[in-house]
């Protein structure tokens, strides 16, 4: 299971240490990181943490929020998440671009994305880290990204070094032009991510993540989809869920290494 990641998110009410150690416990590789949890734990104290461990960092969420009309306080903070990648020895950046601003201007806050995505390029690339746009589901425009498909994120990660695009199963799965654009995507995916889409959606729909097989998603497609693309790295899982936030976190990294053996990993 070395390329299995156990995304922080998760594990929510785990500390760093906590997560950690779990996935040691697990037999899992590595680990996605939450710029959070790793400012209260300490940068260089999570980056020792991690390395003593034997875990790679398979990326940090998040950058992003980039749609505001005025947003020079974004483009610095996203380069002390850029600061923070290098430092933890990730190469990927997680960007979760941004829903509409004030102004309800979708054109025009895609727009300012690609602008920042054009500024933010040349510091990533300095750093050795790359800045992976996250396409979302059209549920989440209004709120958190605006870039809600594999070719629009690709569009922009085209233009640039330094760029690339993270597969979450949760955010593409619907689109019928998914196998084109995977293989457009070849080197240029960064991260892939899965979890399943559960039914009834919840009140928050940001909660309506379930554990791979639980849901909607042909997983095995989609893996074999991206395995087909060359892609070797990390395979994350990431989960929003109330009852698994509830649960006790080290029965969940189990079940979530129990569902990467069983039906994530056969089709890599």
């Amino acid at each position: 299971m070395d390329r299995l990641s156990l995304n922080q998110a998760t594990v929510k009410r785990a500390t760093v240490a906590e997560a950690v150690e779990g996935c040691v416990r697990h037999g899992i590789g590595s680990i996605g990181l939450w710029r959070e949890p790793v400012a209260d734990h300490g940068l260089e104290r999570t980056a020792k943490l991690v390395a003593d461990a034997g875990l790679r960092v398979s990326s940090l969420c998040r950058g992003g929020f980039l749609t505001a009309a005025d947003n020079r306080a974004a483009l610095d903070d996203n380069r002390r998440a850029i600061d923070e990648a290098a430092a933890l020895r990730t190469a990927t950046l997680v960007m979760v671009v941004g829903g509409v601003a004030a102004d309800k201007d979708l054109v025009g806050a895609r727009q300012r994305v690609a602008d920042a995505i054009a500024e933010l390029s040349g510091y990533a690339a300095g750093a050795g880290v790359t800045l992976a746009l996250e396409p979302m589901h059209p549920v989440f425009c209004a709120d958190r990204g605006v870039l809600s498909t594999l070719a629009q994120a690709l569009d922009l990660a085209e233009r640039h070094p330094s760029v690339g695009v993270v597969v979450d199963a949760l955010h593409v799965w619907w689109d019928p032009d998914l196998d084109a654009q995977l293989v457009r995507a070849g080197p240029l995916i960064a991260s892939y991510q899965v979890c399943d889409w559960l039914t009834p959606v919840p009140a928050d729909v940001l909660l309506g993540r379930g554990y791979p097989g639980d849901g909607a998603i042909d997983l095995d497609r989609l893996t074999r989809r991206v395995a087909a693309t060359g892609y070797a790295g990390d395979v994350e899982v990431e989960i929003f869920n109330a009852a698994v936030w509830a649960a006790d976190f080290d029965e969940v990294i189990a079940e979530v290494a129990r569902r990467y053996r069983d039906l994530v990993e056969p089709a890599l």
